[in-house]
């Protein structure tokens, strides 16, 4: 008997198809129905602010997740440009565009975040550019290849990557950010200083304590912008930075669960029979950290539309994946494993010297603990140790401390530390 069933997934990105790959893979016969806003076919957003920023050839089309051919192959109904505008669970059904009429026996939400704005004057100058999407990667790379002066707003990830773009293509760059340090409230202090250090000797100039205020521009292009504390840069681009924000619209109106992201279970189940959430957009309780938590990056969205995927299909699923993220600048290659929140960690250990040195990155490995027990870990510029720093952390938040003083030790394999 042919499988009726129909399977919806609003969000045409990387977790939703990775979930229709997935559905497919599993060896689901029914529907499958992708649904995205955006014009282009679902890709990866690190070559974004990445290699694709940096002008490498080929990193576009490399960071779409199939080929154009890969939807009809595997008979998944792919409609780009198409917006979920209602929710009605109790009908199992969702209106596109305001007038369509879908109707799904299970739906995924892989809706993702949309970035945060500054509503201040001069936004709409041209030269004014936001970082979430692949059309304004492009866009952002042709400024950047004709720019003289940059100024990001915001030392972030997203922020200090488009920095290390800006200066590979000869930009002066200028950061402004409102704390003391980039990325402090995610590393801390004594890592966060790796970072200002690595950029700095990279020739970008920091303006702590200070945000935007205003941009300035003549027949409608941008020519300087204002910071909080008076001082007036000039700029040809201005690169905004200052986080993201869920896209939950569909989902509250659909009466489901929402809290900073939609509310999820340890299965991707939402509040709502037969809907399921996964990616950027999902606040997950987390088995594994015991507690919530909403992850911001690639690996959750690849791994959490799989995950998903499985939960359509009632199997057994507990998404316990330990929160990972990438980040490349300049010759800084980092992967970061684990989640260590502000206050949340007692000693900060480092394997290796962290010290910038005429001008190169580190080798060596950071560790954030609490009472001896590992809850993060981060590797820069050394390689292939992943595993054994997940394994550490899944230790770590199991309840089990390690030497700390072995921790440090280079010439102490990491997996030994759990013997």
């Amino acid at each position: 008997m042919a499988d009726e069933r129909v399977f919806v997934i609003v969000g045409a990105s990387l977790a939703g198809a990775k979930a229709a790959e997935a559905l497919r893979d599993e060896g689901f016969a029914g529907k499958v129905i992708l649904i995205g806003e955006e014009t282009e076919r679902p890709y990866e957003r690190p070559p974004l602010s990445k290699a694709h920023l940096q002008g490498k050839e080929g990193a576009r089309e490399k960071a779409f997740v199939h080929p154009p051919e890969w939807y009809a192959e595997h008979d998944v109904d792919l409609r780009l440009a198409t917006r979920a505008t209602h929710l009605d669970p109790a009908a199992h059904t969702i209106t596109l565009d305001g007038v369509d009429e879908l109707r799904y026996d299970r739906l995924l939400l892989t809706t993702g975040s949309r970035v945060r704005t500054l509503g201040i004057p001069g936004s709409d100058l041209t030269g004014v550019r936001y970082l979430r999407t692949i059309d304004e990667s492009d866009a952002l790379l042709e400024h950047l290849r004709a720019a003289g002066n940059v100024v990001v707003v915001g030392a972030g990830w997203i922020g200090l990557e488009t920095a290390a773009a800006a200066r590979g293509h000869g930009a002066d760059v200028t950061v402004a950010e409102m704390a003391d340090l980039p990325l402090q409230r995610v590393l801390g202090d004594e890592v966060a200083a790796i970072f200002a250090d690595l950029h700095r000797a990279n020739g970008v100039t920091f303006r702590f304590g200070t945000s935007a205020a205003e941009f300035r521009g003549t027949d409608g292009r941008l020519t300087s912008v204002v910071l909080s504390d008076g001082t007036e840069l000039p700029a040809d681009v201005a690169v905004v930075g200052v986080g993201i924000q869920p896209n939950t619209e569909l989902a509250v109106d659909g009466g489901l669960a929402v809290e900073d992201g939609i509310l999820v279970d340890a299965a991707l189940r939402t509040s709502v029979e037969d809907v399921f959430a996964a990616g950027d957009v999902v606040n997950l309780d987390h088995p594994l950290l015991g507690r919530r938590v909403r992850v911001e990056h690639w690996a959750n969205a690849l791994n959490g539309g799989k995950y998903a995927a499985r939960a359509l299909l009632d199997q057994d699923v507990v998404y316990d994946r330990v929160p990972y993220f990438f980040s490349d600048q300049y010759d800084l290659g980092m992967e970061y494993s684990g989640y260590a929140a502000p206050g949340g960690y007692d000693r900060v250990v480092f394997r290796g010297d962290p010290s910038i040195v005429d001008g190169k990155a580190p080798e060596c490995i950071v560790f954030w603990t609490r009472d001896g027990r590992v809850l993060a870990g981060m590797n820069v510029n050394v390689w292939d140790v992943t595993d054994d720093i997940q394994n550490l952390v899944r230790a770590g938040y199991a309840g089990r401390a390690v030497d700390l003083d072995r921790l440090a030790d280079p010439a102490v394999p990491l997996a030994a530390l759990l013997d």
